[in-house]
Parts: C-alpha cells; structure tokens; sequence
C-alpha cells in the first residue's frame, strides 16, 4: 500500500489568521469566541469569527489554499494534483443574499454569478487557483466533511491515481439561515462553548479552513519534503438512525472506529490521544463519551478544540486534523478549552500538556448520522 504523507497546513480560524497562530492560541487555552450582535433578528449569541464581520467562502479559500501552497514549498501551476475540497454550506451566505435582492427587487436582481455559488464551484475555483487539470471532487457530508475530503484524497494516492493532492474543508456558516435553524433546534449555545462539560449549553458556529497537501510518501522523499504525520487509515459509515439525533449507542461510529483501527493495523491501545468531535451539544458529548469508554483505556488523552475555534461544521474534521498533527509534530496534548467541571470520565485535558505522541484519531460526526474517523502517525517512527 502506497504510505501518504502531509507536507503542508493551510489553516485560518476564529484563533488564528494562520496554523501557527491558531496553534500558539490553543495551546495557550485561548477562545476566538465572543458575543455578536450581526445580525439583529436574531439577538446576541456567541460565535466565532475570523474578523469583525463574517468572512467570504472564496476569501477563506484562497487564504488557506496559499497558505498550504506555501508551507509545503509548491508553486503553481501543479497540473497533476489533484483537488479534494468540501464544504457543508457552501455558498449558502451567496444564495441568502441573492434570494434577499430577489424579494427586495420583485424579481429584478442580478443573478449573473448564480453559476459561480454551486456546491461544486469552490473547488474548481481552487483547481484554477492552482492550475490543476486532474480530479476535482467536492463531497458534503455533513459536519464530517473535512475528514471525508481528505480520506478521499488519501484513495486517489494510495491507488496510484495521483502523487499529490491537495485536500480539506473551508466553511462559512455566519449567515441568518444558519442561525435561526440552529436556534430553532436549541442547538446553540447562549455564552460559550463547553464540550465535555457538565453545564455545557450548546454549539457556537464558527468560520474557517484547513486545507493540506497530501504526497505519497515516495515523491515526498524526492521533494525532500518536511512531513507533519502519515494517513494510517479511515473509517467511514453511517447511522441510517435519524436526520439529525446521532444513534444513542453510537453503534455505526464504533464500526467506524473499529474499520479505522484496522486499516491502521493498530489497536486501541497504540492510540496516545483523540481529538473528539466535542461540540457540546448534549446528545454528541454523550454519545461520544460512552463509545470512548466502551473502546479505549481510561487513561486515554482526550479534548476538543471547538471552544477555542467555536464549530466549524464541515470544516471542523479538517481543523481536527490540522490540530492533531501539530500535536504529533510538536508532541504536545492540547487542552479541551472551555471545559470546567467534567461529566463524564475521561482523561480530558485541561492544559497543554508535553506527552510523546506517536499515534492521534481525529473524530467527526455529522447531522444525518455521517461517521469519519481518521488515524495519523509519527511518520519518522514508523
């Protein structure tokens, strides 16, 4: 089997315009969360934001596509890379805007860029951006999106298909839509977000990216490429349970962990930390807690980094993955920010901790039961 290697981060969020400053802030328990008022229908709820306003899916986009570009010492044009890059919402902020000229204009409004806003078309803008003429693949699966993308990016290596790709999820989700559904769910979170926390209140929605530049381990070598970490493996299943409720047993996610760890050729007890889905929403932090406890040994290093980035959706896997191989790189546990008083009996991290780290899962679950799991390793080790 072909090994696949990650040789460059492009990452911007709510605790960060770049991977390194995102990294410094959440090692330092820092929040990119605060209380806004954008929207004024709706109230003053927290979220959190990459600037003072909600940022474009393009800008974001072209921001962590350069920056991984860059990190991984490429200049465009790369013909032969191909381009896996998702997006839960896509466009959605276009589209509300659009659909808000229509009605404002009785059906006047401009609506020459309609084309330019399908779900697809960030990706083949990406394609452009870099001047790749290979694969482009543009998959929404929910909040698993970003570990979809890149699982999709490591098949088309690890067949032979391509040497490069480059993959992740980009998500801009500060739209009144956005909003209103999840307030109308009482998804949302009134002050903050808590995961893992006994008197957590709910999700914070949040912007941002992470894209990667995925090598076969062979054209890394020639490229005499740095290497933040090794795709070990992946789960991928689904609940078939419920639009929106996760399966109260976690069943499928277990068989999604358990396909990851076999693919891997690992078992539970190689693994040194798991970067968690955390959302604080009741039913996640339950859920994934129990399928923890049922699977791995108690002494496990576990945390979540969305009440740092507040939820990315989509894109929250792809930060997942960013933060964990920093964390393989640097071999720090970082901390599961927001958290107070635990509910339940994890090794949660309250504060970045020194630990040798050889081994990271990075989980995501998303709204109609979608399950992705991925394993990263010390690539130099192995």
């Amino acid at each position: 089997m072909v090994k696949v290697v990650v040789t460059g981060i492009g990452l911007v969020s709510a605790l960060g315009k770049n991977l390194e400053d995102s990294w410094q802030n959440l090692l330092l328990a820092k929040t990119g969360i605060k209380l806004h008022q954008l929207f004024p229908e709706l109230g003053v709820i927290p979220l959190g934001l990459i600037a003072e306003k909600p940022t474009a899916l393009s800008t974001i986009t072209e921001i962590v596509v350069t920056s991984a570009l860059q990190d991984a010492q490429l200049v465009p044009p790369l013909s032969d890379c191909a381009v896996v890059i998702g997006s839960s919402r896509g466009y959605q902020a276009s589209w509300e805007m659009m659909a808000q000229n229509i009605h404002e204009q009785a059906g006047g409004a401009n609506l020459d860029n309609w084309l330019n806003t399908l779900p697809q078309m960030n990706a083949i803008a990406v394609a452009r951006q870099i001047g790749a003429s290979g694969a482009i693949l543009a998959p929404m699966a929910a909040c698993a999106t970003g570990i979809w993308a890149i699982a999709q990016a490591a098949m088309l290596i690890q067949s032979g298909e391509y040497q490069i790709a480059i993959a992740g999820a980009v998500e801009a989700p500060i739209t009144p839509l956005t909003i209103a559904g999840f307030q109308q769910m009482g998804a949302l979170g009134k002050t903050g977000a808590y995961p893992f926390d006994l008197y957590r209140e709910g999700l914070v929605l949040g912007e941002g990216g992470a894209v990667f530049i995925l090598e076969s381990a062979e054209l890394a070598s020639q490229r005499q490429s740095k290497v933040y970490g090794e795709i070990l493996g992946f789960g991928l299943t689904a609940d078939a349970y419920h639009g929106i409720s996760p399966e109260p047993e976690g069943k499928s996610a277990m068989v999604a962990i358990k396909q990851c760890l076999e693919r891997s050729q690992m078992t539970p007890a190689a693994i040194d930390y798991i970067h968690t889905h955390g959302t604080a929403t009741q039913l996640n932090d339950r859920m994934e807690s129990k399928i923890i406890q049922n699977l791995f040994p108690a002494k496990l290093a576990i945390s979540s980094t969305k009440g740092s980035t507040g939820h990315t959706l989509g894109a929250s896997g792809a930060l997942g993955v960013a933060f964990s191989l920093m964390a393989l790189r640097h071999n720090i546990l970082p901390p599961c920010v927001g958290l107070q008083q635990p509910e339940f009996n994890l090794n949660l991290i309250r504060s970045a901790q020194e630990s040798k780290i050889k081994n990271v899962l990075c989980f995501s679950f998303g709204f109609g039961g979608q399950n992705a799991i991925m394993a990263l390793g010390n690539f130099k080790t192995r």
